[in-house]
């Protein structure tokens, strides 16, 4: 298998299973939710980018998020 260093905002190694907070509002393409900052999300998969990482938000089931936007909870 590849060894991905998947990482946060911070610089944190992120890990499947990891729960992650949002670091600034987002938009979620294709609906009219909006992530708040501080929204807590559990559980994130890895994915084959080191930049993205998949999850299931409050309404929003698979979702993909940009590392950069994240930080570890």
């Amino acid at each position: 298998m590849n060894d991905l260093v998947v990482k946060d905002s911070n610089g944190n190694r992120l890990a499947d299973g990891d729960s992650v907070t949002v670091t600034k509002d987002l938009k979620v393409k294709g609906t009219s939710v909006t992530l708040k900052r501080g929204t807590l999300i559990k559980n994130i998969r890895l994915t084959d980018s080191e930049e993205e990482i998949e999850c299931n938000a409050e309404k929003v089931k698979g979702l993909v998020l940009k590392t950069c936007f994240l930080k570890k909870a």
